[in-house]
């Protein structure tokens, strides 16, 4: 049984992927183009071993999904994306060229920051306030009463 994870919590985990994201896949920008690559497609270029060692590395981020309480589902996504990656990089001077442009850890981030914010904003449903109505109705029938009481 999993304990709760809090707002803040969840908050962290998403600047700490953030962060992790921007530095495995747009860590270093292309002079002369809107282009960005990272070290996890610089590690992939060493022939099946640097794509898996980047699947070790997009690993950290369903670690950190599964902390912040990702969905089963968010969880199947990401490992989706990690085997894209993953079987995609092992392809011969193609795979090199896909590493480049999957950038799966910047999907997986951004898969959970989406969860994340639909769970926020379900969990953020405003309450209803018993007490203020009441207090509300209450004063509305005293008020009538008075009006009635004075009326007649």
């Amino acid at each position: 049984m999993s304990t709760p994870v809090s707002q803040e919590e969840k908050q962290a985990a998403l600047a700490r992927l953030n962060r992790f994201s921007q530095m495995a896949d747009n860590a270093i920008g292309i002079p002369f183009t809107r282009f960005r690559i990272g070290l996890e497609p610089i590690i992939g270029l060493v022939p099946v071993l640097g794509d898996l060692a980047g699947l070790l590395m997009s690993c950290y981020v369903l670690l950190e999904a599964h902390r912040a309480g990702a969905s089963p589902r968010v969880k199947q996504q990401m490992v989706r994306n990690m085997l894209i990656d993953f079987f995609g990089g092992l392809v011969p001077v193609i795979g090199d060229v896909f590493d480049f442009a999957w950038k799966a850890n910047v999907r997986n981030t951004q898969l959970l920051r989406e969860h994340l914010e639909t769970e926020l904003n379900v969990q953020q449903k405003p309450r209803f306030h018993w007490m203020q109505f009441l207090v509300i109705v209450g004063t509305l029938a005293v008020f009538t009463a008075l009006v009635a009481v004075f009326a007649l």
